[in-house]
């Protein structure tokens, strides 16, 4: 099955050739037709699947083959609004809408906080047809009266799970009392929990609903290993593994910002290049170390776990647990972001004695023991008591929430500089479909050995 054989305009077929991509990936295949029809969209899909071009690619068709409802004179209207939860995935979103649309007569930009609200609104008083924004900066436009929503035709929803665990609901429900009731919406989870499913209730009329692999599963392709290790050597065999192997690009995961940027420095001290990535880091920090790290120039990036939801590299070849997540569904997510598009990958967790219950919860949401090697020179000590772990909001896989006690106010949002407020649910991930990647500009298959 080819792009062509979708439906697509030739022109954006065109540009999916370009950048080297053949064949659809399952969500893409039933999502493309399923937003062309103009029907409304329920799709169960998590980063990597390729869910990015399976809305972007259809709306590009859609916009591009009819006209604006705009005005007869006046500024045209904004036609398709993306919300994302991050600043790093509305801007990878938006380049998406850049480099498939090159060769439509388009125009989108993208909107979030961390940065300079006077370029965006310049920006606005041209057109703009396709809007990728973060819920907060998108509501300080409309305050200030920079940003009119009323001729939306196309709502997009992107990772709408994530935006409720960040507590962006009421925003969220102010923006939707903003659009016209005549518009198509396309809800995108990698998650169905009792709030998701009553957001998708309320705003969208009898969608379609994809679900395009089993959930909770990781992708073959990813080769999963815990080695067992006191919780004061952790550092040392990280950087360890990683002179003794002369790992590169690689992404570690900690609980929290603090945590972090606290590995990021003494990593730096080790002689391993790192930089940490988080929401109190300004947007221009963040965009710096990722740069670094897609080049390779960076060695190591250390993340909280929502700060990482737009790093999105091809080929990534190595994650790094460094602490466990609280919730054992965001192993999967984590892990996900290698083994992609059919490359092979490497999972590694550092698992000290305060962690085992969360390694069983995470084999249990997984259904296999993962297997454990303990390197030469870091035996864990056998004498060793669990000590409780820390539950510190916004570091771990969910803002303020631990383990088996009430949600918390969230500490900040990590995407932007606005704070909302938010219960967090529990969650039940749907697992990488075909294993393949919606990196930046990225769909469908590539021909092996080929690098974006």
């Amino acid at each position: 099955m080819s792009f062509a054989s979708l439906g697509l305009l030739d022109d954006i077929v065109r540009a999916v050739a370009e950048l080297g991509y053949t064949e659809p990936t399952p969500i893409q295949l039933q999502a493309i037709p399923a937003v062309l029809t103009g029907r409304d969209l329920l799709a169960g899909a998590q980063t990597g699947t390729g869910k990015t071009a399976g809305f972007t690619l259809p709306i590009l068709h859609r916009l591009a083959n009819r006209a604006s409802k705009g005005p007869s004179e006046g500024r045209p209207p904004v036609r398709a609004l993306i919300l994302t939860p991050t600043r790093e995935l509305a801007a990878q979103v938006e380049e998406s809408v850049q480099n498939y649309g090159k060769y439509l007569k388009l125009t989108s930009m993208t909107m979030f906080g961390g940065v300079s609200i006077n370029p965006q609104i310049k920006q606005l008083r041209s057109r703009v047809d396709i809007l990728v924004a973060t819920p907060g900066r998108l509501l300080d436009h409309v305050q200030q009266g920079t940003l009119d929503l009323s001729r939306i035709e196309i709502l997009v929803l992107d990772e709408a799970d994530r935006m409720l665990d960040m507590g962006f609901i009421r925003d969220i429900k102010k923006i939707l009392a903003l659009l016209p009731r005549d518009r198509q919406n396309l809800l995108f989870s990698a998650t169905f929990s009792d709030e998701i499913k009553a957001l998708a209730d309320s705003l969208l009329k009898s969608p379609e609903l994809i679900e395009v692999a089993r959930r909770n599963a990781t992708a073959d392709t990813i080769a999963q290993k815990v080695h067992p290790v006191d919780r004061d050597k952790k550092r040392q065999l990280l950087a360890h593994l990683i002179q003794e192997h002369n790992w590169f690009q690689v992404l570690v995961f900690t609980r929290t910002k603090h945590g972090a940027n606290r590995l990021a420095e003494q990593l730096d001290k080790d002689g391993i290049s790192a930089m940490a990535i988080h929401g109190n880091k300004s947007q221009g920090a963040r965009t710096r170390a990722l740069s670094e790290f897609k080049e390779g120039s960076l060695q190591v990036l250390v993340a909280t776990d929502i700060a990482a939801r737009g790093i999105d590299i091809d080929q990534l070849p190595h994650v790094v647990n460094f602490e466990l997540p609280n919730v054992p569904e965001d192993y999967v997510h984590r892990i996900g972001r290698t083994g992609r598009a059919g490359a092979e990958g490497e999972a590694v967790s550092l698992v000290c004695v305060d962690e085992k219950k969360l390694l069983a919860d995470i084999e249990k949401l997984i259904k296999r023991e993962l297997p454990k090697e303990i390197v030469p020179g870091f035996e864990p000590d056998p004498s060793i008591k669990p000590e409780p772990i820390q539950q510190r909001s916004g570091g771990g896989a969910r803002q303020g929430q631990g383990r088996g006690g009430p949600p918390r106010k969230p500490a900040g949002n990590a995407s932007e500089g606005r704070q909302s407020q938010g219960k967090p649910q529990a969650r039940q991930p749907v697992a990488q479909a075909g294993n393949h990647n919606s990196r930046g500009p990225s769909v469908g298959r590539r021909p092996t050995g080929r690098h974006q």
